[in-house]
């Protein structure tokens, strides 16, 4: 996968694993847009989400990484976008297969569901793997709602 900068977005339950995230990112040398929470306090976070995925339709980052208490409410929410294939991992076999065959281009994890090893090997699977295209790319090309 080619990463131009990583978008960052959590909600209040994602925070602590986001604060990992960002670490994990700096120690690896990529660079990262924080589209936030910014703390603990309780927040809605389809706000967050909804940046996130403006930031890369725009090309201003690429891939993204969301954080919620179980990820769905990211996952849900990003994938309103037509542009985002936000896909939920809560281990390192599922990143690779978001990425591999779904062609995902958001990483979404379950912050009260996994520990920073974890994301930290979710993470090394997101950003290795590439996507396989061939029969997968038709798939792909039939998710956007036609109008």
């Amino acid at each position: 996968m080619e990463i131009k900068k990583v978008g960052v977005a959590c909600d209040h339950a994602g925070y602590p694993l986001k604060k990992y995230v960002l670490m994990y990112l700096e120690e690896h040398g990529i660079e990262y847009k924080d589209y936030g929470t910014w703390s603990d306090a309780s927040v809605d976070y389809p706000d967050f989400a909804h940046e996130l995925a403006k930031g890369i339709e725009s090309g201003e980052v690429y891939p993204g990484i969301a954080i919620c208490g179980s990820g769905e409410g990211m996952a849900m929410t990003l994938n309103k976008h037509q542009a985002i294939r936000a896909g939920l991992a809560w281990c390192a076999e599922i990143a690779h297969m978001i990425r591999q065959h779904n062609d995902a281009n958001v990483l979404v994890m379950p912050g009260r569901f996994i520990d920073n090893n974890t994301a930290g090997q979710i993470m090394d699977e997101f950003f290795k793997t590439t996507f396989e295209g061939g029969r997968h790319q038709k798939r792909i090309d039939k998710m956007a709602v036609q109008k």
